[in-house]
């Protein structure tokens, strides 16, 4: 059926909340109003829950091609729409690493032959592949992603010279991470120095510094204003860098933006002592004291976008010193509804999560008609039961990995309805996957 009627949902859109119905026609949403009524379509009754648009994720790793042992496209963006993320941003360190168009376009046809949610991909940047980078059309690529330390392979990016040149000669958005590599080093050759590989994980966040963070941030940053590129910093976890960003602009005239991840809100470097390995991730979770800072800084709009970085590994290599354990945890599956218990908390309301979460990765990415309940945008939406219960458990988990560092946590909502490209893609644990996702354009 290419109609569908939403009834009687509370919209929350926009910064506003309204009572109303929506209708979907052939993938997008052509009425916004009340008391809507159409015989040909198919009527979903949303009394007593929120209409969201869609998450967008802009920073997740599902590990394809190459390291499918950990996960796998198909069933990554699954257990996103099971979160109500209806579009995912890609990054480019799998196997091969994502460093021609070549391997770009390969990316873009798996997803669209098994990715239930919408989806684009980064180029990848080497010291050595800036012909290939300069190739990428903007209109259909998310961005380039540079690794400014703290990554394997020839994903690192260390020579300034290359730096410059990428800064100066690009037109596209630049995602960093940003760690500064020497600091790393030397700070992990003194732990290894006194524990060996057996480095007890809560030594991780000393280890990836804020030093580390700030120095290589700052840098970014001084490149991006030297030759007024568009750059976008990934995963801020100290309060160290953010005197960095400003919020004296809308974010659609900001030329330099930052990103702020789930687990840094949600997690200190105190529950190391409990989780281990389970959250060890590049940037580290920090001290106790950055996480109040990070959330006045996003409600005040110095960080822009809240987003996971995604990043499952088996429990076996979990399992490893520290040394060989892999950096990097599975969260789409879960990070609305922890936002959306972060609003309980009385921490933020759900207009800013929805802005943070939803329309603000559509603005800063410049993404064609998605991102907010808009007649004539496409319809990517969540049905949300603010009163009922979701426990994680292995039980109903969709990664391939089969585990959460959230295990056993209990959330006061539930993602009940996800529809994606105005499709109805999942419901009440099922999937209904006989349509795929599309690839996102951008409005640049």
């Amino acid at each position: 059926m290419s109609k569908i009627l939403i009834k009687s949902a509370m919209l929350i859109n926009e910064g506003k909340r309204q009572n109303a119905d929506v209708l979907i026609e052939n993938g997008r949403i052509v009425r916004i109003d009340t008391d809507i009524s159409d015989a040909q379509a198919q009527v979903i009754s949303a009394e007593n829950k929120w209409l969201i648009p869609g998450v967008i994720d802009d920073q997740v790793h599902f590990r394809e091609p190459g390291l499918t042992h950990k996960a796998e496209i198909q069933t990554e963006a699954r257990a996103a729409v099971a979160g109500g993320t209806t579009t995912f941003m890609e990054m480019p360190n799998t196997q091969p690493q994502t460093l021609t168009q070549e391997l770009l376009e390969q990316k873009y046809q798996r997803a669209a032959a098994c990715s239930i949610a919408n989806y684009s991909f980064f180029m990848g940047v080497s010291n050595e592949n800036l012909e290939e980078v300069l190739k990428t059309n903007p209109k259909n690529v998310c961005g380039l992603k540079i690794f400014m330390g703290s990554s394997t392979g020839d994903m690192l990016v260390d020579q300034v010279a290359v730096l410059e040149k990428i800064f100066a000669e690009t037109d596209l958005l630049i995602a960093t991470h940003c760690e500064d590599e020497q600091t790393v080093r030397a700070n992990e050759a003194l732990y290894k120095h006194v524990y060996g590989e057996h480095i007890p994980f809560a030594y991780h966040p000393h280890i990836r510094d804020e030093a580390a963070c700030l120095r290589s941030s700052s840098l970014a940053i001084d490149l991006a204003k030297k030759h007024n590129t568009r750059l976008h910093i990934l995963h801020i976890s100290t309060q160290d860098e953010l005197a960095l960003f400003s919020n004296k602009l809308p974010l659609e005239q900001k030329r330099i933006t930052a990103e702020v991840c789930v687990h840094h809100l949600w997690f200190t470097a105190d529950d190391y002592a409990q989780k281990g390995s389970l959250i060890k991730c590049n940037p580290a979770i920090k001290a106790p004291h950055h996480r109040p800072k990070l959330w006045e800084a996003l409600l005040d709009d110095r960080l822009d976008i809240i987003a996971t970085d995604h990043a499952p590994h088996t429990m076996r290599e979990k399992s490893n010193p520290y040394t060989t354990a892999p950096s990097g945890l599975p969260l789409v599956q879960h990070a609305l509804l922890m936002m959306i218990e972060a609003h309980k908390k009385g921490w933020i309301t759900m207009e800013k999560v929805i802005e943070k979460m939803c329309h603000a990765p559509a603005t800063c990415f410049q993404i064609k008609e998605r991102g907010f309940i808009r007649e004539g945008y496409w319809a990517d939406l969540v049905l949300i039961d603010p009163e009922a219960k979701t426990t994680v458990s292995k039980n109903n988990l969709h990664y391939k990995c089969g585990w959460s560092p959230l295990e056993g946590e209990t959330f006061g909502a539930k993602v009940t309805h996800t529809f994606v490209s105005g499709h109805l893609a999942y419901h009440e644990g099922k999937f209904f996957d006989n349509q795929k996702g599309q690839r996102i354009t951008f409005e640049r």
